[in-house]
């Protein structure tokens, strides 16, 4: 007796698509190459500012996009005593000092109870607070100056500081409401049932545990106030010139110098400016970047 078999055509897998992934890598080279392009438009003029920092005034006149010959430190301190960059830096730390800490105390504040509590009016408050971040700055100068002028704070630090304070407020509290609502409830809830007040509540366990987003938002108050120019040069317009800022006071350097301006002193005071943001953001960078993704990944 035979038996037959018959041999049957082995299958074939399916072959994958190969459009989707040739699309895939397409799109991959664009966005890296449009990273690093923005990279570069970033990091060039930051590398040009420090190179001529450390330049003679001549050679900048003579070459602006040339390498130092020598480098000369001593226009750091040419810009921090004869340029007056240094009362410009501890003014700005003064101010910065007591808005971002009056920012961030008044926005989480205000974030926690518009996340937390549920009461008449919530939503309404909590949409004004998003309408102030598309209120231009331009159309408060004039009511602000006066404002200021007749409480008497115009031209002093208390006065930019408050000024700093309300046009940071809108985008802290929108921020950090969204990620206190990420926060779990469960050991807020049994911190009251252990007897703890709503301040306690707020202060020794909300506050810890929203620490990420709290980092964050304050590296970007720190930034924009540090670079604010509009409100100090309006708010600040009679106030001696060892009372200004960082901002308006390397600008008024230059209207006031002319042609004789100190270019390598002027530069290490730009140098001078940037110091600090950088080291900030280089420090808590990761910080900063776990504040931003840790509400989508809640």
């Amino acid at each position: 007796m035979t038996t037959e078999t018959t041999a049957r055509p082995a299958l074939k897998a399916p072959r994958a698509a190969a459009a989707p992934k040739k699309e895939g890598a397409i799109l991959n080279v664009f966005s890296h190459g449009f990273l690093a392009l923005w990279g570069i438009m970033i990091v060039l003029p930051i590398l040009w500012v420090f190179i001529n920092s450390l330049r003679p005034s001549a050679d900048i006149e003579a070459k602006p996009l040339g390498l130092p010959t020598h480098l000369q430190w001593s226009n750091f301190a040419d810009a921090w005593t004869t340029a007056h960059v240094g009362p410009y830096f501890l003014n700005t730390i003064i101010v910065l000092a007591m808005s971002v800490t009056g920012t961030m105390l008044l926005g989480s504040m205000a974030a926690y109870v518009l996340a937390r509590y549920e009461f008449l009016g919530n939503r309404f408050f909590y949409y004004m607070f998003v309408a102030g971040m598309l209120f231009p700055v331009f159309l408060a100068i004039f009511p602000l100056y006066k404002t200021l002028d007749n409480a008497g704070i115009k031209d002093t630090f208390p006065g930019l500081a408050l000024s700093y304070i309300a046009f940071s407020l809108p985008f802290t509290v929108f921020f950090l409401t969204s990620f206190f609502r990420t926060l779990p409830t469960g050991v807020s809830e049994a911190a009251m049932i252990d007897g703890a007040g709503h301040y306690r509540v707020f202060f020794q366990v909300m506050l810890p545990m929203a620490k990420p987003g709290l980092i964050s938002i304050t590296i970007f108050n720190i930034i924009g106030q540090w670079n604010q120019f509009l409100l100090p040069l309006a708010l600040m317009s009679r106030a001696p010139d060892d009372k200004q800022v960082m901002s308006v006071g390397l600008a008024n350097l230059v209207v006031s110098a002319g042609e004789q301006v100190d270019t390598g002193a002027l530069f290490a005071g730009m140098a001078l400016a940037m110091i600090p943001v950088l080291v900030a953001y280089l420090i808590f960078q990761r910080q900063i970047q776990a504040g931003m993704t840790s509400g989508a990944l809640k």
